[in-house]
């Protein structure tokens, strides 16, 4: 039907016939209400019956009205109650489907129409299982590559919907060959991670990876990525574990341009950075090159560019620490000042090697005494992880702590000056990097000493940690596995620092 056919039929021409008629009808309604009035009027209950009369039609009307605005707000009836003879229900669920399911993809063509015909003609979709009970759940990482073809991703999702699985986010990384699509998924805790693997497998997907996610992983990447931007900006130390947390389990080096004993390293990565597979290398701020290793899973070029992205801030700002410190009263009365120590105390540590006897110098650095002054430069470096320095109130640098990042280990170092040690000052310092280890993430920290060195190990011991010991030919190696719960909180000005 044409609009010109339909605008006729709606605008019907007024004609004088139907005010007649109007006119007419009421001429005789009020002709036999006249005639009723008098008939009844001069009975003798005429007045009582008129009134009587009135009484019922008002009631009349009053539940005429009641009655009409109930059913006026009374839900649709169930089954095919549209005019169109469809199931409202049904409709609903395609709906759903669409906005969940093809929504989602984005591969269709543009301008694909999505149905035609009349909503009767539709398929009618079961009805969505509930979902599962947030006691029986468990949070998956997974990361798959499909075809770039319009349903590829569809059938995807579908296989995951048959297992009850909820998907709670979803990032697509379009490749050269396919696309990598990368969800946080809600399963029921029965589902083993070989199951939902098959599944997706069996819908279309390829180099399938599954992990174990957190409530950590429920924030989306974007705020992620400015959270660790945060944290790299308020100190140089914290790339690293902002690069680990962004890509995952991976292995990070550093590889400075001029090695410990003064040799010029052949290793340089070209400004724009290197993407191979499951390495990047990227130009360390600090000099020398930056390497990041996932043999477990590819790279993609979105992650490429939001690690590329965190290394040019941390180039931009340059060396930078917090300044916070933090004093403590040792038992004899004396008080030292514990704060993060950096490139500038780099005199100041050299001068206290000067101060310490050989034999404490061996125990700290495995090597020949003479080499001490060299690590300096790479110990104090927040590129290779944090540094705790304890001072005297005159400002003599009496103590170092080390924690540092052994790609997927962490390692921790101390040095006391001869004339502080059994004083506390070791076990303090191990203690708070300790807890740095553990809001890190990391799972264990490990020392490397000597078994003859009682000091370093009954520090180790009263961290209060599972400890496991492995000795090889004279060197001690006292691994702690940290448990958030029995690792102490950090201090002030280092909880400032996040």
């Amino acid at each position: 039907m044409t609009d010109a056919t339909s605008t006729k039929t709606v605008r019907r021409s007024h004609h004088w016939r139907r005010d007649v008629t109007e006119l007419a009808a009421l001429f005789t309604a009020v002709a036999v209400a006249d005639a009723l009035a008098n008939l009844i009027g001069h009975q003798p209950d005429g007045p009582f019956l008129l009134v009587a009369s009135a009484v019922v039609l008002a009631v009349t009307a009053g539940f005429h009205t009641w009655w009409a605005r109930r059913h006026s707000h009374a839900p649709p009836p169930t089954g095919s109650g549209r005019p169109d003879g469809g199931d409202t229900e049904a409709s609903l669920q395609v709906v759903s489907d669409i906005g969940t399911g093809a929504g989602v993809e984005g591969k269709a063509p543009a301008g694909a129409p999505v149905a035609e015909g009349p909503a009767s003609a539709l398929t009618p979709a079961p009805a969505p299982t509930p979902a599962p009970s947030a006691e029986g759940t468990a949070l998956w990482r997974m990361r798959t590559t499909v075809r770039d073809a319009p349903g590829s991703l569809a059938a995807l999702c579908g296989a995951l919907a048959r297992h009850r699985v909820d998907i709670l986010t979803l990032q697509t990384h379009p490749l050269s060959r396919g696309t990598v699509d990368e969800f946080l998924l809600r399963a029921p805790a029965r589902l083993p991670a070989r199951q939902l693997s098959r599944a997706v497998s069996a819908a279309g997907g390829s180099s399938t990876w599954i992990e174990r996610a957190d409530a950590h992983d429920l924030v989306d990447a974007p705020t992620r990525v400015l959270g660790l931007a945060t944290r790299t900006a308020l100190d140089a130390a914290e790339l690293p574990l902002a690069l680990r947390q962004l890509l995952g389990r991976c292995t990070i080096r550093s590889s400075p341009a001029v090695s410990v004993t003064g040799r010029a390293t052949d290793e340089t990565a070209p400004v724009e950075g290197v993407l191979e597979e499951t390495v990047i290398r990227l130009r360390d701020p600090s000099g020398g090159t930056l390497t990041i290793e996932r043999p477990h899973l590819p790279f993609t070029p979105t992650e490429f560019a939001r690690v590329r992205a965190l290394v040019e801030l941390d180039a931009r700002l340059g060396p930078r620490v917090p300044r916070g410190k933090d004093v403590l009263t040792l038992p004899e009365g004396n008080e030292i000042t514990i704060r993060r120590a950096d490139h500038d105390d780099l005199p100041a540590a050299r001068a206290m090697h000067g101060r310490c006897s050989e034999q404490t110098l061996r125990l700290r650095y495995h090597g020949p005494v003479r080499d001490a002054d060299r690590y300096l430069d790479h110990l104090l470096s927040p590129r290779f992880g944090r540094t705790l320095a304890a001072q005297t109130e005159s400002g003599r640098l009496v103590a170092l702590g080390h924690l540092l990042w052994d790609g997927d280990e962490t390692e921790v170092a101390l040095l006391v000056e001869d004339e502080w040690q059994r004083r506390g000052i070791g076990s303090e310092l191990l203690g708070r990097l300790v807890a740095l280890a553990a809001e890190a993430g990391c799972e264990s920290v490990y020392a490397v000493t000597r078994a003859s060195n009682t000091g370093m190990v009954a520090a180790m011991r009263a961290l209060s940690l599972p400890l496991d010991y492995q000795i090889e030919e004279g060197t001690l190696v006292v691994t702690a596995r940290l448990d958030a719960t029995a690792v102490r909180s950090l201090p002030p000005y280092e909880q400032a620092g996040r």
